[in-house]
């Protein structure tokens, strides 16, 4: 069996990464192939680092490089997160065109390139992940390795119609064809890549995921990425997670609590959904003084000035609904800007009687999946999904949601709190059942099934 060689923008060279979600499926994949980890080391350097850093831990060699300041301002926070992010999010109209910046995506693609390939060997297989290395497939042909390259992309792949208003469409698509085989999080984004070669790129449709376009037969399919959802379910009870209920519960004074875990990103619909739980105070008068929100959202890249804007316009919102509704001893929303641990969120989850996942888009989305493992089997909470979520294709037993329809959601949310028990139970065993079976494993063995490689 030869090696996987996985290239992300950051890698798990900090053991302390290793403890969730991806890195727990693409280490063990990694260990049992003796396999490579390439991506950026965190830091950035005055010039470009004659060589990389490169260390081995439990049998995986990582393989690391700074950047440049001129690299990271061109490659990461403006190309890939004021450009791709922002129309792969539906936000053409927060996307920042500046041909330079595209220069610099394109050449961190390139020089990462450059030191996977002189590593690889035959029989090995690469997997390429997200938005930061749509390119690198077209790099690594370039360089003549003519083995199998995996890509994954964790976030959504608009419509044609927004992909096309990006300048360098025609390029970035020319490029991706150079993968082997290609996951996307929902069958949605999935045939949204499709449509664009096939109308765009003469591309021929075969069918079970077959592509032909460019002189080259590819394979794209979904491939949902899901959790470690019995691990999850034991964090859930654990003592760390008590802890973090019992501190909250203080605060709730025995009313219910809906919860929001976010990272602060224009894409998760916080405006939208702030306003909803405003019109459940607004039109279901019985409400007021018997729920509280909570909306945890840790700061995301608060270099980039549309996040600065969004925590700006959620500061004025929690204030205004505040101020309308609150009294003495309620404060209806409470808005935490900063992070918490796993165990600790596990725990807030198990005692909310309803999680509100309403983004605007997303490629998965796994708070929605957590929420679910999270539930007391004996008195469940509900989840409340937006359809934009690609967690929603899984997740139909819900209650999903528009999260422009404010007026809408704030309906369901009253729905959701005054639900039965039994309901309330029947949704969950179903919701359960699908979240442990399409498991963080299930994912990784599925696409490295199709990409010829003996999963771990």
């Amino acid at each position: 069996m030869g090696r996987l060689i996985a290239i992300s923008n950051r890698t798990a060279a900090d053991a302390s990464a290793r403890a969730g979600g991806l890195a727990v499926a693409v280490w063990e994949s990694l260990k049992s192939t003796g396999g490579m980890w390439v991506g950026w080391s965190g830091n950035i350097s005055d010039e470009v680092p004659a060589e990389p850093e490169v260390f081995t831990d439990e049998g995986v060699e990582f393989v690391v490089t700074d950047l440049t300041e001129e690299e990271h301002d061109g490659y990461y926070l403006q190309y890939a997160n004021r450009v791709i992010w922002p129309i792969f999010h539906y936000r053409v109209d927060l996307a920042h065109f500046a041909n330079p910046d595209f220069a610099a995506y394109a050449g961190v693609n390139a020089r990462i390139s450059s030191l996977v390939a002189p590593r690889l060997k035959e029989g090995d297989s690469v997997w390429v992940h997200d938005y930061h290395f749509l390119l690198m497939g077209d790099y690594l042909r370039q360089s003549g390795w003519t083995g199998p390259i995996g890509f994954f992309l964790h976030i959504p792949f608009p419509a044609p119609e927004i992909f096309k208003t990006l300048p360098e469409h025609d390029t970035i698509a020319r490029a991706m064809s150079q993968f082997s085989v290609l996951g996307f999080q929902s069958k949605t984004d999935r045939g949204n890549f499709v449509r664009y070669l096939v109308e765009n790129c003469d591309a021929t449709d075969e069918g079970d995921g077959w592509i032909s376009v460019f002189g080259r037969r590819i394979r794209a399919n979904a491939y949902p990425i899901g959790i470690e959802a019995e691990s999850f379910a034991k964090g859930a009870i654990s003592e760390v997670a008590n802890t973090a209920a019992s501190r909250i519960g203080k605060f709730l004074g025995g009313r219910q609590l809906v919860l929001g875990v976010d990272r602060m990103d224009y894409s998760k619909g916080l405006p939208q959904r702030f306003e909803a739980v405003g019109e459940l105070f607004d039109h279901f008068p019985k409400m007021r003084g018997k729920v509280s929100f909570t909306q945890i959202a840790p700061p995301s890249r608060s270099k980039v000035e549309e996040y600065r804007d969004l925590r700006t316009q959620l500061d004025g919102l929690a204030g205004r609904i505040n101020g309308d509704y609150g009294d003495l001893d309620w404060i209806p929303i409470r808005y935490l800007a900063r992070s918490y641990e796993r165990r600790e969120l596990a725990g807030l989850y198990r005692i909310a009687r309803a999680c509100l996942v309403t983004p605007l888009r997303d490629g998965m989305n796994l708070v929605a999946k957590e929420f679910v493992m999270a539930q007391d089997p004996d008195d469940p909470g509900v989840l409340i999904l937006s359809e934009f979520a690609g967690a929603a294709e899984q997740l139909s037993d819900t209650l999903i949601v528009n999260p422009h329809d404010t007026y809408r959601v704030a309906e369901v949310l009253n729905k959701a709190l005054t639900m039965p028990l039994e309901e309330r139970q029947e949704r969950w065993e179903k919701l359960r059942k699908t979240v442990v079976e399409q498991d963080i494993s299930w994912w990784r063995e599925k696409f490295l099934r199709d990409l010829g490689v003996e999963s771990a």
